[in-house]
């Protein structure tokens, strides 16, 4: 006996030396998201190297929570705790497995531990279930301004780039309009070469090769032969031509200082010869003189009146018909350059704030409209309802579609109204004062209104005027002065008797009953306007009512 005793002790020992790793939790049972903390402890020398794992689940559970390790040192060795906040979105029972802990490279082993998440449990008679509510788009306007002013500077960029390119446009056909004849336009270009002073810096081949197109394009033209697919060789040989056939006055010495200006242009451009200063400036007095000298070669040919005014206004026509082309093609230009920044800036208005932002601020939105505009807050009817309103509210008479029974019952009655059923948005305030028992003379105890029949009687008299298909539900509804009454919601669809299209709206009806008299309020808009919800709500948030008049 005494032997088994000293063999359970020492098993006993052993194994208690051999756990090494103390697990523990903070509690066993919590709510749904919130935080179990998993603690785990273990002591060891101070040589010794220990690691717990990096986890992002730990078996059912979510590590939402990494705590750095806690080391307190006792003596000669160092306790160490590592703690981990996990959660759980699920109810129910789970188990926080083992987990693997390496001291001196030897793999150890936490305990496993069992909790369970419990459900949340919510009162529906005291707590008020919602709709889900539409996603409110976060107000950035001062986060993005960025952005309207990198578009603001792409339309003005595109708006300067093409102002550019007309103006350039209109200059050059100003410049061919300006040149009446050959001569003028060959003077006007060498002088506008001069002034790029294009040898002065260096760029000598361009200024070769502007000189001799000048001079090529004015023979082209003025004597009609082709100067400039011609080489230096061909084009004197042709000026020789057209001076016998054309009885051009030409000298030798015209002919041959063109000749030599040619020759030393093709050695710049095509051998990268370098003249001097004084031979480029020579060169070019050569050039002028050879142009103005053919020029007064060119023998003047008299028409007759007849053949000349036939002439003038083929050329005025001409001129007229140019000038209508022109005109269109600015029109044309203006009208796409318009239509193009319209597209623009509509694109980036759609891709940074959404295409319902363009269609509301654009084309408009009277749900916007109205929520935006001036809001008006009055007293409507007897036992009064105070409400604010996008618009005030106009009496009608609705006793034609009340039945005559109900009628009958009531002793003072009033309604007021904007919009209607066909309209983007109805809202309506009804007060009824009803009769004591008759005959009797004497006032008796008046008997409470049931609400929930009262809306089934507001209901019947949607369903009377066309709706279809009309979903009811109910709740619990109090004023912020603490009347209580109900509320109805729902859908149902209308249809148009014009277009007999179907349109699905969406309704909320108030009820509260007080001494003698009932309070209504009634809201219908198209299901899914975001503006309209927001409508609803202020309307409903802004209720409330006064005690009916004894």
């Amino acid at each position: 006996m005494k032997k088994l005793l000293l063999i359970l002790l020492l098993s006993t020992t052993i194994f208690a030396q051999q756990k090494q790793v103390v697990t523990s939790v903070d509690s066993i049972k919590k709510k749904i998201g919130a935080e179990f903390k998993l603690s785990l402890k273990t002591t060891v020398d101070t040589k010794s190297k220990v690691v717990f794992p990096k986890l992002k689940n730990i078996g059912a559970l979510e590590v939402i929570q990494s705590y750095p390790i806690d080391t307190v040192k006792k003596d000669d060795r160092y306790e160490l705790v590592k703690k981990y906040g996990l959660t759980q979105f699920d109810s129910g029972k789970y188990t926080i497995p083992s987990i693997k802990i390496l001291i001196n490279n030897k793999v150890v082993m936490s305990d496993s531990i069992k909790v369970e998440v419990a459900n949340v449990q919510v009162d529906t008679l005291k707590q008020k279930m919602y709709d889900i509510k539409d996603i409110a788009p976060a107000d950035n306007s001062l986060g993005d301004w960025w952005k309207y002013l990198l578009a603001l500077l792409l339309i003005a960029g595109i708006g300067a780039l093409i102002y550019w390119y007309l103006k350039q446009h209109q200059k050059k056909k100003a410049e061919e309009e300006i040149y009446k004849t050959p001569i003028e336009r060959a003077t006007s270009l060498l002088n506008n070469l001069e002034k790029k002073k294009l040898w002065q810096h260096g760029e000598v081949k361009e200024y070769y090769s502007e000189l001799t197109d000048i001079v090529r394009n004015y023979i082209e033209e003025a004597i009609e032969i082709p100067a400039m697919e011609s080489t230096t060789f061909e084009l004197i040989e042709g000026l020789k031509v057209a001076s016998r056939k054309k009885k051009l006055k030409l000298s030798p010495e015209t002919i041959e200082n063109l000749f030599v200006v040619l020759k030393q242009a093709d050695l710049v451009k095509f051998a990268k010869s370098k003249p001097l200063d004084y031979e480029i400036t020579e060169d070019r007095k050569k050039i002028e003189r050879a142009i103005v000298t053919l020029d007064k070669s060119i023998p003047v040919v008299v028409e007759n009146n007849e053949e000349m005014l036939l002439n003038e206004m083929q050329r005025q026509e001409q001129l007229k018909r140019e000038l209508q082309k022109q005109k269109k093609k600015r029109i044309t230009i203006a009208i796409a350059s318009v239509l193009f920044l319209l597209f623009a800036t509509t694109t980036f208005f759609v891709v940074t704030r959404g295409f319902d932002y363009v269609i509301d601020n654009v084309f408009g939105n009277s749900s916007k409209e109205l929520l935006e505009g001036e809001w008006i807050k009055s007293e409507y009817g007897n036992p009064s309802v105070r409400i604010e309103t996008p618009r005030v509210l106009k009496r009608i008479d609705i006793t034609k579609s009340l039945p005559k029974e109900g009628m009958a019952l009531i002793k003072e009655m009033q309604s007021f109204a904007y919009g209607s059923l066909a309209d983007n948005f109805y809202v309506m305030v009804s007060t009824f004062n009803y009769k004591q028992a008759p005959n009797t003379g004497e006032e008796t105890e008046q008997k409470p209104i049931d609400l929930s029949k009262a809306l089934d009687g507001t209901l019947k008299s949607i369903e009377s005027k066309g709706a279809q298909n009309m979903i009811v539900k109910q709740e619990d509804f109090e004023t912020k002065e603490g009347i209580k009454g109900i509320k109805g919601y729902g859908t149902f669809s209308n249809i148009d008797d014009v277009s007999k299209n179907s349109t699905k709206l969406y309704y909320e009806v108030l009820l509260f009953s007080q001494e003698g008299g009932l309070q209504q309020i009634m809201i219908v808009h198209e299901e899914g306007d975001k503006y309209a919800n927001e409508i609803s709500d202020r309307i409903l948030s802004s209720v409330e009512l006064k005690k009916a008049q004894q």
